[in-house]
């Protein structure tokens, strides 16, 4: 943020499930899928994760097919899914346990 021309660092980041950090580590709890909100159709895949603030969070988890099972340990960061209610947070492929999405060839950062 720039106020008078001078350089105030990064918004903070109040989410204090995350403890008001950028990620965090945790124990993955048990997985579903959730149904979107109208106008959308599909099978969300999710994730309720244990967070070591102790909050249990409903995390996403981006892209096709995932290798995640009960007691994995996935690194989360912020962002909401517009079509699911109360999903606020993402599971970072290609960290920890979550492996990134198999024989993707473009978009291959850490955010998918």
């Amino acid at each position: 943020m720039i106020q008078f021309g001078i350089f105030l660092g990064r918004d903070p980041i109040d989410s204090k499930e995350l403890n008001e950090e950028p990620y965090e580590g945790d124990l993955s709890v048990n997985f579903s899928t959730i149904t979107p909100k109208k106008p959308n159709s599909a099978l969300r895949k999710v994730a309720r994760v244990r967070l070591t603030s102790g909050f249990e969070i409903t995390a996403y988890i981006p892209g096709i097919g995932h290798n995640l099972q009960e007691h994995s340990v996935v690194l989360v960061r912020g962002g909401r899914v517009k079509d699911l209610p109360g999903v606020r947070y993402h599971i970072v492929r290609g960290t920890l346990d979550a492996v990134g999405v198999k024989d993707r060839q473009q978009g291959r950062s850490s955010a998918l």
